[in-house]
């Protein structure tokens, strides 16, 4: 999504620096005119697709001057040589199109310029590093565990800040090894720190052969939400230069964590949801309205059932749905899930649930920012306590927002989970989507949905 809003400035400054240079030489005589607006046309449709092949988009222009001087400023300067060497073959004698191209392109230096460093200035500032930097821990030992605290400091990258360090002087080397009381005690003040929400990464920075001291760090922080990054020391091979690294840093990184949608990929879902969700409630206003009549006339009580259910990072919200069954008292701590021939549910309520109506509301939820149109689907928090322990993988469900519907329950996954094995198979496809999701997956989703998923055999 950054990528798509820095081609979008691009575009933008490169055609207010052709209106601009237009007002300073303007153009001349009948011929001068359209000619002028069609090369104009052509020049940005050529840089729109010219800046993305030099890989001026690679690293977000926000982050690296440097690319402005090596990539993106020769791309526009070669363009526009190009462009006026074509235009002089057309219109040999046109000084005033000359003059608009020479102004063009300076403006056009400028507006590149300008953005960029304006972009980078804010991006830097210690009122917005503070508000972006994300908290992370370095755990490990050694002098390499200095080295990666070292170059995070001295890079002042606004997205990380170290906010801790773990040092595991007892780590064992081998398989099985133990970890000595200190370390595990060091661990443990870790997990709780993760849980508080106190730190968002955990970076282990430990050499190759500290494969059991990983392992320790891993399992102390597998019931916490906190992304792990494995930053293993690839100097005494001779592969660091040759390593992914981390954004900026120039550090060997693999995530531990299952999600691997990126922040850009969030945004774009994030868009495209509450759009989606948008249309949808304007679209279906007639239905609501209806549904919402049925509802007060088959039984007494209120339209909408509200539940309290957890969405990203395992936050509590409030869950809409078209109330369905008969108003009744729940016992505390006890959740009575729907069933076949259950005679809480009213005959309005059966029709809702079987064709999954009752669900419409949560598009208001999805407004909210509190539910994604796609994604595993919300337990209510009694679920969450007891099948968390028991499920593995459980928690990191909360990795990402809870959906309307997803890639279980389009796989037959809808319904009562009335046993462990159908939860667990719930969560397996929970997920597989976690690791595999893309646009073209939640369109997927979406369609099944419409096309088959509303009716089910599952649903009561």
């Amino acid at each position: 999504m950054k990528q798509a809003v820095a081609r979008l400035i691009d575009s933008g400054c490169i055609a207010l620096a052709a209106v601009i240079a237009a007002h300073i030489a303007p153009a001349q005589g009948h011929e001068s005119g359209p000619l002028q607006l069609l090369f104009a046309i052509v020049i940005l449709m050529s840089s729109a697709a010219l800046l993305p092949i030099v890989r001026v988009y690679a690293v977000s222009p926000m982050r690296s001057l440097y690319r402005l001087g090596t990539r993106v400023l020769p791309a526009w300067l070669a363009l526009q040589f190009a462009g006026l060497l074509l235009l002089l073959s057309i219109q040999h004698q046109d000084e005033t199109l000359v003059s608009w191209i020479a102004w063009w392109t300076c403006i056009g230096v400028v507006l590149l310029a300008a953005w960029r460093v304006i972009a980078s200035t804010m991006r830097s500032s210690p009122r917005v590093v503070g508000l972006r930097a994300r908290n992370i821990v370095v755990v490990g030992n050694g002098e390499y565990l200095k080295l990666i605290v070292a170059k995070v400091d001295s890079s002042n990258h606004p997205d990380f800040r170290v906010a801790e360090v773990v040092e595991l002087h007892d780590a064992g080397d081998r398989p099985g090894s133990a970890m000595g009381e200190h370390g595990q005690t060091k661990l443990a003040r870790l997990a709780g720190l993760a849980e508080s929400g106190g730190i968002h990464e955990v970076w282990l920075a430990l050499p190759l052969s500290a494969h059991a001291a990983a392992a320790h760090c891993i399992e102390a922080l597998k019931n916490t939400l906190v992304e792990i990054r494995l930053m293993p020391d690839f100097m005494p091979l001779g592969l660091y230069a040759g390593v992914a690294s981390l954004d900026t840093l120039d550090i060997p990184s693999l995530s531990l964590s299952p999600s691997a949608i990126s922040d850009e990929a969030m945004t774009g879902k994030e868009i495209f949801d509450r759009a989606f969700a948008l249309v949808a409630l304007i679209g279906l206003a007639p239905l609501f309205v209806a549904i919402a009549i049925a509802i007060k006339l088959s039984s007494p009580g209120p339209v909408f059932f509200r539940q309290r259910r957890k969405g990203l990072k395992g936050r509590p919200f409030s869950i809409y749905k078209f109330r369905s069954m008969r108003v009744h008292a729940q016992e505390r701590g006890v959740v009575r899930q729907a069933t076949r021939n259950d005679n809480r549910i009213t005959p309005v309520g059966r029709f809702l649930r079987r064709t999954s109506l009752d669900e419409i509301p949560q598009f208001i939820n999805v407004l909210r920012g509190e539910m994604s149109i796609v994604g595993p689907r919300p337990h209510a928090l009694e679920h969450d306590d007891l099948y968390g322990p028991l499920i593995s993988g459980y928690l990191d469900r909360y990795r990402i927002k809870p959906g309307i519907t997803g890639w279980a329950q389009i796989n037959g996954y809808r319904g009562e989970t009335d046993a462990l094995e159908k939860m667990a198979g719930r969560v397996e496809y929970d997920l597989y989507y976690l690791r595999h999701r893309s646009f073209w997956m939640d369109i997927k989703i979406v369609l099944r949905t419409v096309v088959r998923g509303f009716l089910s055999k599952q649903a009561y």
